[in-house]
């Protein structure tokens, strides 16, 4: 067919030459898609950390909402009215050592909002915060937005509890999150909430401070092990290290979802742009668009709150910068520290783990007896079972990752020293003796429940390994293969505990049902 039958039998006047001022009435054609300068649709261009941000503070509210999530439902028992370590003692003491005046020594030994609430029901206090912080870590990390004001709150919050919580919050991880939210504050807008808050590019500085923390960790992670085990220079630290995988199962609360979070910072817009879905009006697509504009030279009207961030974002650097001097003293210290806050509101601080290894697992696994004799050969001893740790040797290790049960992680390393050291494992000895309720709740199995309370409690002392694949332990259903290396504390009865307790002002608990 030739070409000019082609033109014939189009429709009339489709072909014709349109005039000015004709108006196009056939159907709109569909928008094609935006193209950068390569021709690449939907394609971001690296250098930009708009969806940074938001990744970095969803990851941080997730790792905010879990760390309150175990504060409100374990507070109470641990550090409350009458907790194994109650708060209020603790604070009456901090108190006492600054001549009873609550001053600014006793506010940087301890910053804590409890300072300014009434101390006659801590455990209202505990719960207040604990939930403030979940409803505020929830919102942000259901919506992506927050703002200086909010992230400030959650880190006020979070310091607040762990600078009462004693032993039970004295771990690098505590530490860590501080760090990490004191960082996270300096992300937002101060009041704006908006996912993408056009106004307010992500500060490059406060990039560098997540660097430098995930830097941090990291070496002071591996110069502590140089220095602290030689199974890791020949290299069978891992034949114990890994006997049940750290991130899955829980065991270090969650610090390693936590280490994951700064590290988001080594990644712009480019990189994480995978994780938003295409669409006219979604984040991945107004990052496309601001690209473009800057692309093409389009600048906006210098704000005043612009300058005013830049300021307060550089004297956050050198904040940073100040506050790194005796950590990086530390780390370069053959007698490295890990772990450890060298100002009241670790904003910067020093990390490190498993700089030695444990080649065996203790556990103190506490037995109670209704027998009236506690040396009878015939008294029969009924074991507690903790929500986490090991115990029964037919229980399969729970997997619980990143919630934490801090009673169970103290339990372990009780079981390194002796009751002595560890005096509230007695305080909680004497709560079950009386059946307490709070201190129950921290237990997955009271064998004496809908019964008495038992009238002696002691503590054993066990080592744990687990059961071969193989081996007839496994074929018999167990996780476990333990042997008792020896008592830990000595049977204890509830009127034994009464001087105890009144020298250390805790309060002796009273007794479920009547007990001899």
């Amino acid at each position: 067919m030739r070409p000019d039958s082609l033109v014939m039998a189009a429709p009339e006047g489709s072909l014709r030459k349109r005039k000015v001022g004709d108006v196009d009435r056939s159907p709109a054609s569909p928008p094609t898609p935006a193209r950068d300068p390569v021709g690449s649709p939907d394609r971001l261009r690296p250098g930009t950390f708009w969806l940074t941000r938001v990744v970095l503070l969803q990851a941080l509210a997730f790792i905010y909402f879990v760390a309150f999530l175990v504060a409100f439902n374990q507070n109470k028992a641990l550090i409350g009215d009458q907790g194994l370590l109650p708060c209020r003692l603790y604070l009456k003491n901090v108190q006492q050592y600054f001549q009873g005046r609550i001053d600014w020594g006793a506010w940087s030994y301890a910053p804590t909002i409890m300072w300014l609430l009434d101390w006659s029901n801590m455990n209202f206090n505990l719960d207040l915060l604990a939930l403030l912080g979940l409803g505020l870590s929830s919102f942000v990390l259901v919506t992506g937005c927050a703002n200086m004001v909010l992230m400030a709150t959650l880190w006020a919050l979070y310091m607040s509890l762990v600078n009462v919580g004693q032993i039970w919050y004295s771990f690098g991880w505590e530490s860590q999150l501080l760090e990490t939210g004191f960082l996270g504050i300096f992300l937002c807008p101060l009041w704006t909430l908006s996912r993408l808050p056009k106004h307010t590019p992500t500060s490059r500085i406060v990039l560098w401070g997540f660097r430098w923390l995930i830097f941090r960790i990291m070496l002071g992670a591996g110069l502590i092990k140089i220095r602290g085990d030689k199974c890791w220079l020949d290299l069978t630290c891992m034949d114990f290290h890994y006997e049940v995988i750290l991130i899955i199962s829980g065991n270090l609360s969650f610090l390693n979802w936590l280490t994951i979070v700064p590290s988001l910072a080594c990644f712009d817009d480019a990189a994480l742009g995978f994780l938003f879905p295409s669409g006219p009006r979604g984040l991945k697509n107004q990052v496309l668009e601001m690209q473009r504009k800057d692309i093409q030279g389009v600048q906006t009207k210098p704000r005043y709150g612009c300058m005013v961030r830049r300021v307060v974002n550089i004297s956050l650097g050198i904040l940073v910068a100040w506050l790194s001097v005796p950590v990086v003293i530390n780390l370069l210290s053959s007698r490295q520290v890990m772990n450890t806050s060298f100002n009241p509101l670790r904003i910067v601080n020093t990390y490190g783990a498993f700089g030695s290894i444990t080649k065996e697992r203790t556990e103190v696994i506490l037995q109670g007896t209704a027998s009236p004799n506690a040396s009878a050969p015939d008294a029969v001893w009924e074991d507690y079972e903790f929500k986490c740790k090991p115990g029964d040797p037919w229980r399969r290790p729970c997997l619980i990752s990143p919630y934490h049960y801090r009673l169970d992680w103290l339990m372990w390393f009780a079981a390194f020293q002796t009751y002595e050291q560890n005096e509230w494992i007695i305080h909680l000895a004497g709560k079950l003796l009386a059946g307490d309720s709070e201190a129950l709740s921290l237990i997955a199995l009271n064998p004496f429940e809908g019964r008495a309370p038992p009238r002696w409690i002691r503590g054993e002392h066990y080592r744990y390994r687990f059961s071969l694949p193989s081996g007839k332990h496994a074929a018999q259903g167990k996780w476990w293969i333990r042997k008792r290396i020896g008592p830990y504390f000595p049977p204890l009865r509830l009127k034994d505990l009464k001087d105890y307790f009144r020298t250390r002002e805790w309060p002796l608990p009273k007794p479920r049902l009547n007990t001899p």
